[in-house]
């Protein structure tokens, strides 16, 4: 970092604003991922003039500039993988007004998932896409990576709860988008919602609020089979029936959570399904009693229903809280993020075994079977030789088998640097091009988190490279 460009920092956001120091930057350097890469700056804008005046002191630098919120996201999308100044919003964390009326809150990209519904939840609103993370990750990076979570089977990702955003475009222009349901012209918010921060970077979301449900029912359904379990989403499916969230844990990771949380999942079994329906009374109650029939006919040995709010929260609690309880058995682990039909959720569970004998390592199951969205969780550790490559490449023959069956390289982690190669597999070139178009007309020079989505060949990694060092156990 030069001195010049560190003083025009500071002369945005203040001496107090910004780090610099290499101790200081070294916290900066990776996100949820197995890769890090270090900046040259870190910068904590309050307000959206702010950064507009930084993206334009990165042009004038030629540097790169990254946006980053809490730093939870599983690609690798906040990593400033060229350097340069990252945006941290930590700093840009309030509400703009809420509109009960009118079902929509408008907040700063750095307020947290979760305080959204705390903020209404007396009202008897909530927001509705909630991921594993929702307690730390942040609005502006959920809209970046357009973030999921167990209940998007009935109620969407967050692209389907974003009404309006303002942002802040590569030549340190602002605009805005959206606001209202249905707009004419150009849906402007559903292309950067999911852009990944290589487009614009988020100041302000003006969000969807949902009326809380009547009533809510939670159920788990234990098997001695993970392939009937798997086959139990199909069945639900088949009857016509759209659970809140359908969850499965496979024996490994359920013995891992309920050592660490003490969830009430049975230690012995070979999988559950924690299944969640909601709306009003009379519906759930048949609903519960389907989904109850369903487990039963593909050969669930047990289904309890949770007897209260208390022992709701717990399982919830267990899934919540499973990347942590993988921590307890693992060094590290790599977590990724496919999604195939539901009908080829047995099979891909076959094949990820096979793949974890393959490359002897254990791999570990928690995923949204309702819609099919796998979470394989490979554990490996980083300080035996090859082990993190292996790890990585049985990720990636995990990916490539999802896309063959129909499925895709991502449903709610986003492509990041990890996946930028394989989704090659996933689009035909012509398709390529076209994503590579969006960019190259909003940033020519490649200033905003270059390296990310688009695979060599159709990104910003020929303009800017950058040596990348490997992620070691936290």
């Amino acid at each position: 970092m030069t001195e010049e460009l560190r003083r025009a920092v500071e002369a945005v956001v203040g001496p107090r604003g910004y780090l610099w120091r290499p101790e200081d930057l070294v916290l900066y350097e990776y996100d949820g991922g197995v890769d890090k890469a270090r900046p040259e700056v870190v910068a904590f804008p309050t307000k959206p003039e702010e950064v507009s005046a930084l993206v334009r002191i990165a042009r004038e630098h030629h540097a790169a500039i990254t946006g980053r919120g809490a730093g939870t996201g599983l690609s690798g999308g906040a990593i400033p993988r060229a350097g340069g100044i990252v945006v941290s919003f930590a700093r840009m964390n309030r509400f703009r007004g809420v509109e009960l009326e009118n079902e929509r809150a408008f907040v700063e990209p750095g307020v947290v998932n979760l305080d959204v519904t705390v903020a209404v939840q007396n009202s008897g609103y909530f927001y509705a896409p909630d991921p594993s993370s929702q307690r730390a990750c942040t609005i502006g990076g959920n809209v970046s990576e357009n973030a999921g979570g167990p209940h998007t089977l009935a109620y969407g990702v967050t692209t389907n709860h974003v009404l309006g955003l303002e942002l802040i475009l590569p030549d340190g222009e602002g605009i805005e988008t959206g606001g209202l349901k249905d707009l004419p012209g150009y849906d402007l918010t559903g292309l950067f919602t999911g852009s990944e921060g290589t487009l614009a970077l988020v100041t302000r979301a003006t969000v969807r609020l949902m009326r809380q449900p009547e009533t809510v029912k939670t159920l788990l359904a234990i098997y001695d089979s993970a392939g009937a379990c798997a086959d139990t989403v199909a069945e639900i499916t088949a009857r016509a029936i759209t659970p809140a969230a359908v969850e499965m844990l496979d024996g490994v990771m359920l013995r891992m959570v309920e050592e660490a949380t003490h969830a009430g999942y049975p230690m012995d079994a070979a999988a559950v399904l924690l299944i969640e329906v909601e709306g009003l009374k009379e519906a759930v109650e048949e609903q519960a009693a389907e989904v109850l029939s369903a487990c039963r006919t593909c050969g669930a040995r047990e289904v309890r229903t949770a007897a209260g709010e208390r022992e709701r929260a717990l399982l919830w609690k267990g899934r919540k809280n499973a990347f942590g309880a993988v921590g307890r058995v693992s060094p590290s682990y790599y977590v990724q993020d496919g999604v195939v039909p539901r009908t080829e959720i047995a099979p891909t569970l076959r094949y990820i075994h096979e793949t974890a004998q393959r490359y002897g390592l254990t791999i570990s199951n928690i995923f949204h079977a309702g819609d099919g969205n796998m979470h394989p969780i490979i554990l490996f550790n980083p300080r035996v030789e090859g082990e993190m490559e292996r790890a990585k490449h049985a990720g990636d023959d995990i990916l490539r088998y999802c896309v063959s069956r129909g499925g895709s390289i991502t449903g709610e982690h986003g492509v990041g640097m990890e996946k930028m190669e394989l989704i090659a597999d996933q689009f035909r070139p012509d398709t390529l091009d076209m994503m590579k178009s969006f960019k190259t007309l909003l940033d020519p020079d490649c200033h905003l988190n270059p390296g990310k989505m688009l695979p060599t060949g159709r990104g910003c990694m020929e303009i800017r490279q950058a040596p990348l060092t490997e992620h070691t156990a936290l």
